[in-house]
């Protein structure tokens, strides 16, 4: 009976430790990230097909590119036209920057954890391949920020990387950015990250959008 007792404290005082860890790393996640030292943070950042990739490259052209570096873009693996949009944007700045754009920009791909029609039932097995791909892709990265707008291939990079948070081993500040085409409610994307308290900041780029989601920052058209 007394060893019984001790299970069950030691498993509500575990269950207790985690909740109180995951409520410290959400209230942190919601504070303004202050880069005091201005050096260098790495940064992930993810496409996706159709606009979301422009909308980013749009993004990107206003942030100050010596602060996050060096980039590392992901693409879902059946999306060979995201890469080639980022790698030219990244030759453009080599060329006037006079950068190496091997130290600077590196290009990758990740599994895609539902393809467009593809069966609830197969997606499953999909989702867990590219899960354990996006855990093997953040324990060799290991980004300081993580930006993206939209495609679900964000996702599994950005739970992880909560759970890192969690867990004590990397902090990655997540910032998204909603896509402009939403203008009544989230994507899908939008809406895991935002009911699940996962993003650092989050952006949308019509006024009604804030109102309806209070946690959200209008930023305006950015296109």
């Amino acid at each position: 009976m007394m060893d019984s007792s001790i299970t069950i404290a030691a498993v509500i005082l575990s269950i207790s430790l985690i909740l109180s860890r995951v409520l410290y790393v959400i209230y942190w996640s919601g504070r303004p990230v202050r880069n005091k030292s201005l050096e260098p943070v790495s940064t992930l950042i993810v496409l996706g097909s159709g606009g979301h990739t422009a909308e980013m490259l749009n993004v990107l052209s206003v942030l100050q590119k010596d602060l996050f570096a060096p980039r590392f873009y992901i693409a879902a693996a059946t999306d060979n036209m995201s890469l080639q949009k980022a790698r030219t944007y990244e030759n453009q700045l080599a060329d006037k920057t006079g950068a190496e754009i091997d130290k600077i920009a590196q290009f990758m791909q990740i599994y895609r954890s539902r393809e467009v029609g593809q069966s609830y039932f197969t997606s499953v097995w999909t989702t867990l391949i590219a899960t354990l791909h996006a855990l093997w892709l953040m324990l060799k990265l290991r980004p300081q920020v993580i930006l993206c707008n939209g495609p679900g291939t964000c996702i599994p990079l950005c739970v992880i990387a909560f759970i890192f948070k969690v867990m004590g081993i990397r902090w990655s500040s997540i910032f998204y950015v909603e896509s402009i085409a939403r203008v009544k409610r989230l994507s899908l994307s939008g809406l895991i990250l935002y009911k699940l308290y996962m993003a650092d900041q989050f952006f949308v780029q019509w006024p009604q959008l804030q109102r309806i989601y209070p946690r959200t920052r209008y930023v305006g058209c950015l296109m």
